[in-house]
């Protein structure tokens, strides 16, 4: 499995220039809010995915009066080789260098650092619009199948020629044909990939809420789409007249939802601030698990103030879990360090601990 042993960060959000060793195992930061703990595990997520763990254009992760940063990082690789990744983002510009060789296409890296984060800002998955769930169904699968990744790019950007096409004064109806036929093969295969993702993950998320929150209830998935009873031509054909008046494509799948339920009702509503932490953790320790089953080896495990409102014995039980003998490499960051190393040390002696202090990373004991 992959194992970030080394790592240099220049100029990401608050880091000017760091660079850092790391366990393969366990690696604990800690540091008061706002030192960069989150955007050092951002940058590790970067480095993965080729994008923020969180929703926010390029320009915000720059270094306050600079235009550009750069992620660089040497790994363990599963063939007991190593491989160095870097990747630099300036203005209007991504380049991604493995092995001192160019990666032509971004997409072509997805999956081969296999990453899952844990972070406070998924608390939108719960509060928010379907837009961030259907990010997080995409992170997953793009990173399991290279072929899901190629159609979900493919279907946008067949939307946005056909959105385009829709605000002309007289939209060409038979573009619109051609345009629909292309687009249905693509959206039926992402349909049936994010459907046996719902699928996959409702039992794992009952399990881990289960060990999480100790309650009675019970906690749900359900997958939403238009493809679900129709094909896509035919989910066009029928809001033809409504995407001609509102001159954008008002249905298909992106437009797809999951809904998250407890004991039946939507659990935004029902569930109190430590329910819904405590299912969002079971929710991406489902991620993990599923992403664990697929590709053989453990995925990096990013773990972002994940002891907040949260009881520390079931958490201590959940990340000893997760580090058993198949475990893989762990990042975990905390305000409290006493707590921290309180859980950590019981689970492996195999372990680095860091200090934060304004976006400087020091080893620590």
């Amino acid at each position: 499995m992959p194992a970030l042993k080394k790592i240099m960060v220049q100029d990401f959000r608050n880091i000017a220039f760091q660079e850092i060793a790391f366990s393969p195992n366990v690696n604990c930061i800690s540091g008061n809010n706002g030192e960069g703990k989150t955007n050092l595990l951002d940058a590790i997520y970067y480095l993965s995915m080729t994008k923020s763990a969180f929703p926010a254009p390029d320009k915000y992760n720059y270094r306050y009066g600079t235009e550009a940063f750069t992620v660089t990082g040497t790994f363990a690789m599963e063939n007991g080789l190593e491989s160095r990744f870097s990747i630099r983002v300036s203005e209007g510009e991504k380049k991604l260098v493995r092995d001192d060789k160019p990666c032509t296409r971004l997409s072509e890296h997805i999956g081969l650092l296999p990453v899952v984060m844990v972070s406070p800002a998924d608390i939108a998955l719960v509060s928010d619009s379907g837009e961030q769930r259907r990010r997080l169904s995409n992170a997953v699968l793009s990173q399991m199948d290279r072929a899901y990744l190629t159609d979900i790019q493919a279907y946008n950007r067949f939307l946005a020629q056909r959105n385009k096409l829709l605000k002309d004064p007289v939209p060409d109806s038979g573009l619109l044909s051609v345009l629909d036929a292309r687009m249905a093969a693509p959206a039926r295969r992402i349909f049936e990939a994010r459907a046996r993702l719902a699928q996959d993950l409702q039992p794992v998320v009952a399990a881990y809420y289960q060990m999480i929150s100790g309650g009675g209830e019970s906690v749900s998935i359900e997958y939403k789409s238009d493809l679900a009873d129709a094909s896509l031509e035919s989910v066009f054909q029928a809001h033809q007249e409504r995407d001609l008046h509102l001159r954008y494509t008002v249905a298909g799948i992106q437009r797809d939802d999951f809904h998250f339920f407890m004991d039946g009702h939507p659990i935004r509503r029902a569930g109190s601030q430590g329910q819904q932490k405590s299912f969002l953790v079971a929710l991406k320790f489902a991620q993990y698990e599923i992403m664990k089953r697929a590709y053989g080896f453990a995925p990096m495990l990013l773990l972002d103030d994940v002891f907040d409102k949260l009881d520390l014995t079931r958490i201590a039980n959940l990340i000893g879990m997760v580090a058993g003998a198949d475990f893989g490499q762990i990042f975990i960051t905390d305000t409290d360090k006493a707590r921290l190393s309180g859980i950590v040390d019981r689970i492996t002696e195999d372990r680095a601990y860091f200090d934060t202090h304004d976006g400087v990373f020091t080893p620590a004991q």
